[in-house]
């Protein structure tokens, strides 16, 4: 019931927003052209589902987020968990995080498309930026949160450095490393659409783009309400199960 509840209470914006939807654009008299109605927009929901269209741009995009969001994740894991652990690398990587961490995501889009062309490639590249700067960051937090005395007194048991790793470093790290892989997607997630309005002919942000070409506002609308759904469906069933769970096996904090 608890949990009905919330559901409840976090959908009740949403709902008043489509309530006063069709009160707004009727009372003030709005052109389709500038704003559609609802009518429209579930008109073109119908179209999109009817030939497919709608569900090639979500496979798409899905599938970009999912391979550019892992490919990142490889890569940076290691590579905090490093920095964590080296004070060397760490002070020697820091500058250089700091400056690129401003420039991930679509900050690369125009030179992704001349390294990889328009495709998969740079934006799978421009989604690994928003990602990995995240993720290794978090991942060096976590690392660096784990206290030495518990590091020494795994070492004194006998410990070596892939029990160290597989069994003290990761698992406590391990809160903070899901909480970098939510926040970084959010940011792929507004560099995937970014980067699709630019360099590929299919997925949610070539939907709005091409829509924008011919004034189908009710597309563009429609194209907004699908990218916002998903990324609630992403992180209320997903990703923010995921992080709770994880704090909650790793001791932080107890289960209510």
């Amino acid at each position: 019931m608890r949990r009905v509840v919330g559901a409840v209470t976090f959908l009740l914006p949403l709902l008043c927003l489509f309530l006063l939807w069709p009160v707004v654009t009727t009372a003030f008299d709005v052109n389709p052209r500038v704003f559609p109605g609802v009518g429209m927009v579930w008109a073109a929901l119908v179209e999109s589902v009817r030939d497919g269209s709608l569900f090639a741009h979500i496979g798409a995009s899905l599938g970009r987020v999912l391979v550019g969001t892992a490919l990142g994740i490889l890569v940076a894991v290691p590579l905090g968990i490093a920095m964590g652990v080296s004070s060397g690398i760490s002070t020697f990587l820091t500058p250089l995080f700091r400056f690129f961490s401003v420039l991930a995501g679509i900050a690369w889009i125009p030179i992704a498309t001349l390294w990889f062309g328009y495709g998969f490639g740079a934006i799978t590249f421009v989604i690994f930026n928003a990602v990995f700067f995240i993720v290794t960051y978090n991942t060096l937090l976590g690392v660096s949160a784990i206290p030495m005395r518990l590091r020494h007194a795994a070492a004194s048991l006998g410990a070596g450095r892939r029990a160290m790793l597989t069994e003290v470093l990761l698992p406590g790290a391990l809160p903070n490393i899901v909480t970098g892989i939510r926040t970084g997607l959010g940011f792929a997630w507004r560099g995937l659409i970014a980067a699709e309005m630019i360099a590929t002919n299919v997925g949610l942000g070539y939907m709005l783009f091409v829509a924008r070409d011919f004034y189908r506002t009710e597309v563009i609308v429609l194209g907004m309400i699908v990218i916002g759904a998903l990324w609630l469906l992403i992180d209320r069933l997903l990703l923010a199960p995921l992080e709770r769970a994880t704090i909650e096996r790793w001791g932080l904090v107890t289960r209510s």
